[in-house]
């Protein structure tokens, strides 16, 4: 192979490798978010035999986020009241199984689609992610009248990352996150070694830089089986988060190690905030 072949491989190369950066750092957003996956609604709490009133919420920039209040039946005083954030796939009709475990557990519900998911309005962003928490929260506490200390914010995968933020601006009950990841730039790192992805990174989520200011009790579930966020995602974001503080092992795969498929997950959720049950906000 002489010199100008040489060369010629080389800028291939080079312009090969540009044109990934390009489309790495413009279609970022597809890699994140799947609402492509959660359009359609096939089925509602009603086929798990729960209560259950779908609701509209506005947001502040002129979105409207379809979501469902599932009050528990019958309710349990003090239980506290859950708002879910569920992760970057599907919709809140795969998230059922969720609400049957805490409506067992006596626990109201409020599960919400982000923009662009199932029936809600918009196109999906990580300011947009942000904003619809915020409508979630500001429904609960205005049109419900709920305390603010008696929300307890729940977050699976990106969920984690969208109730982490809220939870630095408005102190829940408490803070649980299932299988989250400490930003989206150290996730990425891992996946993608090879490419310069945190100058890339338009996405943030940082959860590991907000956990820590936190003012509420933080339990964390994470498996060592996680084939997408890694474990030690998980073990980061609990050394960070201030006491008091809690880790609960899964198993299972991302996708698979879910919580309401073990028996001992209500029963480790429920004594968690029982124990922290009269806990104050520092002020």
């Amino acid at each position: 192979m002489n010199a100008r072949m040489i060369w010629n491989v080389i800028v291939s190369i080079v312009i090969g490798y540009a044109i990934i950066l390009m489309l790495v750092y413009t279609f970022q957003t597809r890699l994140v978010y799947y609402p492509q996956f959660g359009r359609e609604l096939d089925v509602t709490p009603q086929a798990y035999g729960l209560n259950f009133e779908p609701v509209q919420i506005p947001t502040e920039d002129g979105e409207s986020l379809h979501g469902w209040w599932v009050p528990a039946t019958p309710h349990q005083p003090g239980t506290g009241t859950i708002l879910f954030f569920h992760g970057n796939a599907g919709n809140i009709a795969h998230r059922i199984d969720y609400l049957a475990m805490f409506n067992r557990m006596g626990h109201d519900t409020l599960i919400v689609d982000y923009r662009g998911y199932g029936k809600s309005t918009g196109s999906p962003s990580e300011e947009g992610t942000y904003r619809d928490a915020h409508a979630a929260w500001r429904w609960l506490t205005g049109k419900r009248g709920i305390r603010p200390d008696e929300i307890v914010f729940v977050g699976e995968s990106l969920g984690g990352a969208v109730a982490t933020w809220l939870a630095v601006r408005h102190a829940p009950r408490a803070l649980v996150l299932l299988s989250t990841f400490t930003s989206v730039p150290d996730l990425a790192a891992k996946a993608y070694p090879f490419l310069p992805v945190r100058l890339l990174c338009r996405l943030s989520y940082d959860n590991l830089g907000r956990i820590g200011r936190i003012d509420a009790p933080v339990l964390i579930a994470h498996s060592r089986d996680d084939d997408i966020i890694p474990y030690s995602h998980g073990r980061s974001l609990f050394d960070a988060a201030r006491e008091p503080k809690d880790f609960v092992e899964l198993q299972g795969g991302h996708n698979d190690g879910f919580i309401f498929t073990r028996e001992e997950w209500p029963r480790k959720l429920a004594d968690f905030l029982g124990n922290h049950r009269n806990y104050h906000m520092p002020q």
